[in-house]
């Protein structure tokens, strides 16, 4: 993987460079919309072979909140803003610069909170052999998390379930998406394509669908 190695470093230094006035406007934008609290989320996640490493976002939830790493579409926690940045994932900019210093790839899993790298076994462990990625096939097909897991929560709620939002979100993300994310990024792992890369990096810009894993995602 040396040539997604330069590839990955090269274009981000790229990134930083033409980008800059846009995370300068956003910085403005996060102090003046969202006052009283950090411009950037910085967080510890799960890095290749399981090392902890600072990811670092634009922040757009409240600055005291508590609750569940699983956020739901339309979550009190996140603010008008934030949901703005959210949507055209502008929040996730920040990753140019853990992606330069290699603690992050343009694609592959996105990284973990701690706790659920540790629920890996056997051949998922595989998932930890790569560097998380700001986008990857889990990433494209769950490009629309928040709301499907909005919908899950809605559905179970006309159906009775008088669990608080935060535990229903928890729970389908646990048993339904996370799995499948595990096994979307072992699959990834094991038939790595460096063209496949620059298909996904392209449909994450663009918006649109490719073939992976016999799906589209």
């Amino acid at each position: 993987m040396i040539l997604k190695w330069i590839f990955d470093r090269v274009v981000a230094l790229f990134g930083l460079l033409c980008l800059w006035p846009v995370l300068l406007v956003v910085v403005i934008m996060v102090k003046v919309k969202m006052p009283g609290g950090p411009v950037f989320f910085v967080q510890k996640r799960v890095g290749k072979d399981g090392k902890l490493f600072l990811c670092h976002k634009f922040r757009t939830m409240t600055v005291n909140h508590n609750g569940s790493t699983v956020s739901v579409a339309g979550d009190s926690r996140i603010t008008l803003f934030g949901a703005t940045l959210r949507h055209y994932k502008l929040d996730e900019l920040p990753g140019l610069w853990d992606v330069l210093i290699g603690n992050m790839s343009f694609v592959g899993p996105r990284p973990d909170v701690p706790g659920y790298a540790d629920r890996l076994e056997g051949d998922e462990r595989d998932v930890l052999k790569l560097r998380p990625g700001i986008t990857g096939p889990a990433t494209l097909k769950y490009r629309l998390e928040d709301e499907m897991i909005a919908e899950y929560v809605v559905k179970r709620q006309a159906e009775g379930d008088t669990r608080s939002m935060q535990e229903i979100a928890t729970e389908y993300n646990d048993n339904v998406i996370y799995p499948d994310k595990v096994r979307l990024n072992c699959y990834y792992y094991r038939h790595y394509s460096f063209y496949k890369d620059i298909e996904m990096i392209f449909a994450t810009v663009l918006g649109f669908k490719v073939r992976f894993a016999g799906e589209e995602v």
